[in-house]
């Protein structure tokens, strides 16, 4: 079983705030610097997804062997498109299949966006979404799932497996 595992930074970095939702999913908030990317990299992280709007952590992820998708998203409580969750969720999907890999979904606190793409990927993976919701909550207690993030993934889901059926 996996333990709620939460990571300060060496005094004088912004905090790392991070959660293992299982043993090779974490949720948490913003790397900020060189030193936190280490942090995660020395974890066992390999890919990241970041949702933050106004950063790319591909700039500080640089020679850690970290693969960084950066998907923007504003936190403003509005309808994401199914966009936004195809090329982070196929990120993932493709990233899962190497049995070694531990992907760090974030955003800036890593109490929505990030949760809410979380939420995606588990969809995309079979879970039903009330017991994804469930896991992630039970891991990271801070995760919220307001009602127009939670619609935006079922839209999602709903056209990911359309076109799953379809053969893609």
């Amino acid at each position: 079983m996996i333990e709620n595992i939460e990571v300060t930074a060496v005094s004088g970095d912004e905090e790392l705030d991070y959660d293992w939702i299982t043993d090779r999913l974490a949720l948490g908030g913003a790397i900020y610097t060189r030193r936190n990317m280490g942090i995660l990299a020395r974890a066992g992280v390999t890919h990241i997804i970041n949702l933050q709007a106004g950063f790319d952590d591909s700039q500080i992820a640089q020679g850690t062997g970290i693969q960084v998708e950066w998907a923007p998203c504003v936190d403003d409580l509005q309808p994401k498109p199914p966009e936004l969750f195809a090329k982070a969720i196929g990120f993932a999907i493709e990233a899962w299949q190497n049995p070694d890999s531990k992907i760090y979904f974030h955003c800036v606190e890593g109490a929505r966006r990030s949760p809410m793409m979380l939420l995606a990927f588990l969809g995309a993976q079979g879970m039903m979404l009330t017991e994804a919701m469930e896991l992630i909550s039970s891991r990271r207690p801070k995760a919220e799932f307001p009602a127009v993030y939670r619609q935006s993934v079922v839209r999602f889901l709903a056209r990911y497996r359309g076109q799953l059926s379809k053969g893609m």
